[in-house]
């Protein structure tokens, strides 16, 4: 009996000491939602808001995700995938757009870059609920890189608001008219 007092004891005081430790945090659910997570851009979803990165970088493998009510620099808006100039098969009113008749050749920076911002111009009103030109926000997006195109079918434009002069935002602007 005695020596179930004593471990007991010396649990407690062990789960005590080490109780501001990630693991032990963790274990009972703990976590600081305010500090980013780590996302592939291949799982991020239209609404996830992310804080940007520090450096730039030719390609991006991880967005830096955060709640929307946390101090961010960009949300995502809209996923649409490249169309080659001419072909059919938009989505209207999606988010995303069909795959239908993609090339398997990379069209190249110009050519994603040019579609990117008819794109996602075309997709930011129905979000933000704004047209962009009279929006007080800007928008960015990620592009397929020539490596990531040719080894799979990453054919996806992320779309993200973003504010001007790396300024944060601290809620979603979806339907915000800003």
């Amino acid at each position: 009996m005695l020596r179930r007092a004593a471990l007991a004891a010396m649990l407690i005081a062990v789960m005590s000491v080490t109780a501001s430790c990630s693991w032990v945090s963790g274990l009972f659910g703990h976590h600081d939602a305010s500090k980013p997570t780590s996302v592939s851009v291949f799982d991020a979803k239209v609404g996830d808001c992310f804080v940007a990165p520090a450096d730039v970088k030719a390609e991006l493998a991880n967005l830096s995700k955060v709640p929307c009510d946390v101090a961010h620099q960009q949300e995502l808006f809209a996923k649409v995938d490249y169309q080659a100039p001419g072909s059919q098969g938009s989505a209207a009113g999606t988010g995303t757009t069909t795959s239908a008749g993609l090339a398997d050749a990379y069209p190249g920076d110009a050519a994603l870059d040019k579609f990117a911002q008819g794109a996602c111009a075309e997709k930011y009103t129905g979000y933000v609920g704004i047209a962009y030109p009279d929006s007080g926000l800007w928008l960015t997006y990620l592009l397929p890189s020539a490596r990531s195109w040719q080894q799979g079918a990453d054919r996806q434009i992320l779309c993200f608001v973003t504010t001007t002069a790396g300024g944060s935002l601290t809620k979603s602007v979806k339907g915000s008219k800003l």
